[in-house]
């Protein structure tokens, strides 16, 4: 080989390979801050038809998949240590178009979960300038009458279309502020999610302390019990989920984890359970205050729930508001990361065009990979539909579990040589659990959220006619 392809080659090594800097306090940072989020809003939308014991029921339900899903996905994690994360499992198992599929479906929960974090962000922003006597304007937008006429055929709800509101407009704020601060490069991007973390997680426990002893378990076993009956249960799934959405988002740091196989068990481990003490604890503390009806309709719940058991005006309220946007900004801030990386692999492999696998130059970040998917959240975050995005993003999820469950089957018996430093424990009994469990909450998504889950099948149909046309011919030719 020549001193010239050597160089061409060490070139295009340089030009897609990520760093190796990231260690178990950083994964385990990760592993936490992608989810706490979850814990600060919009979980307890899924009370509107549940009432508490049916969201509760729910949670444990979801609770017990995820534990099952994270001790099975931690196989594939440490034996395919790559930035692809469930492409990457989905294509060695089933090839390039069920890669493909998976990695679409990690995209739409990745891309669709910032902007209803961000959502969050803003409605706190907004409630921490009411209590420092802080203006935040809306903004108003002129609007043409031809969209005017398309709203009025499909019931849009005009006055969005009309004003954007400050929440709003600080969330895709927030969109811009954190892709430059990931800009940066990854290694000061973990330190700071777990700077975030460490805040988020501190805050839950004060939270919880304050309003533990404040708790009235007739706000939580009501009468009755299930509001509106066993279908209360799984129309609250998605929202139960998002309890514990985006912890299979460290498979996608891997590539940039100095130990891999020794280092990610630790964190997915160490993450679930720290993930499951602060979700139960916050939900029964939260629910415990606050009657449901009430609660279902906020967008703020913490920073309410302190409110309702502290005298008006206390300082513990402004606080809890202002260190809550830290939560938000760890999952918002993690998932962001991730959504780059998997944009990244995909464009690597040749499932995505090139340029969103370019990495700056010195600090090795795919920068297009964070800006392109960005702008889609910014876009989505003006529709001001959390519950709607949030829906999305888990409908995406769970077509990600499913398919990274099936992986993992196929993967034990296509290659049952193939070196696997983490063993899923009580196989097959555990990916058999996640897996039901998953699809008991696709099955339910679907009859809930119909009109959404057709937009997120337009999606993936879309993607597929992208594979045929573009992609299939350039993959098998390699």
């Amino acid at each position: 080989m020549s001193k010239e392809t050597n160089i061409s080659n060490n070139n295009v090594q340089e030009e897609t390979e990520l760093k190796h800097v990231l260690k178990p306090i950083h994964i385990w940072a990760i592993a936490v801050g992608l989810v706490i989020s979850g814990d600060y809003i919009g979980w307890n939308l899924g009370l509107a038809n549940s009432g508490p014991m049916g969201l509760i029921i729910a949670t444990l339900l979801i609770t017990v998949m995820y534990i099952t899903f994270i001790f099975s996905y931690t196989e594939l994690t440490t034996s395919i240590p790559n930035s692809g994360g469930p492409f990457s499992y989905a294509k060695r198992a089933m090839g390039p178009y069920a890669g493909f599929m998976a990695g679409c479906a990690t995209l739409i929960e990745f891309v669709f979960a910032p902007p209803a974090i961000a959502l969050g962000i803003g409605a706190y922003l907004e409630f921490i300038a009411t209590k420092f006597d802080i203006l935040v304007p809306s903004i108003n937008i002129p609007i043409s009458n031809m969209i005017i006429d398309f709203a009025n055929i499909f019931s849009v709800h005009l006055p969005d279309f009309y004003i954007i509101a400050a929440k709003v407009w600080l969330a895709i704020g927030c969109f811009g502020v954190f892709i430059l601060i990931n800009l940066i490069g990854i290694e000061a991007a973990a330190t700071f999610e777990l700077f975030v973390t460490i805040i988020a997680i501190v805050e839950l426990l004060v939270f919880c302390a304050i309003t533990g002893p404040h708790v009235k378990m007739e706000n939580i076993v009501t009468q009755p019990i299930l509001p509106s009956g066993i279908g209360g249960i799984f129309s609250s799934i998605p929202f139960a989920i998002w309890f514990y959405l985006a912890i299979e988002g460290v498979a996608m740091y891997a590539e940039e984890t100095a130990n891999p196989k020794k280092d990610i068990p630790v964190a997915y481990i160490s993450g679930i359970i720290t993930l499951v003490v602060l979700a139960l604890g916050t939900a029964f503390c939260t629910m415990g205050v606050i009657p449901w009806q009430q609660l279902a309709t906020i967008d703020k719940p913490l920073p309410v729930a302190i409110q309702a058991v502290l005298p008006d005006g206390h300082w513990l309220t402004k606080i809890i508001a202002v260190v809550g946007v830290f939560g938000l900004i760890a999952s918002f801030h993690g998932i962001i990361i991730g959504y780059s990386r998997q944009a990244f692999a995909l464009s690597r492999a040749k499932y995505l065009p090139h340029f969103l696998s370019k990495l700056s130059k010195k600090s090795k970040v795919p920068y297009m990979a964070l800006i392109v998917p960005g702008i889609i959240g910014s876009i989505a975050c003006l529709t001001d539909y959390t519950d709607a995005i949030i829906t999305i993003s888990v409908l995406g999820a769970i077509v990600l579990y499913i398919l990274s469950l099936t992986s993992l089957f196929v993967l034990r018996k296509k290659e049952p040589d193939m070196e696997r430093p983490f063993i899923a424990p009580f196989y097959p009994i555990f990916p058999i659990i996640a897996l039901s469990i998953s699809l008991i909450s696709l099955a339910s998504i679907i009859y809930y959220n119909f009109t959404l889950f057709l937009i997120t099948l337009g999606i993936f149909f879309f993607a597929s006619l992208y594979y045929y046309f573009f992609v299939k011919n350039i993959v098998n030719e390699n």
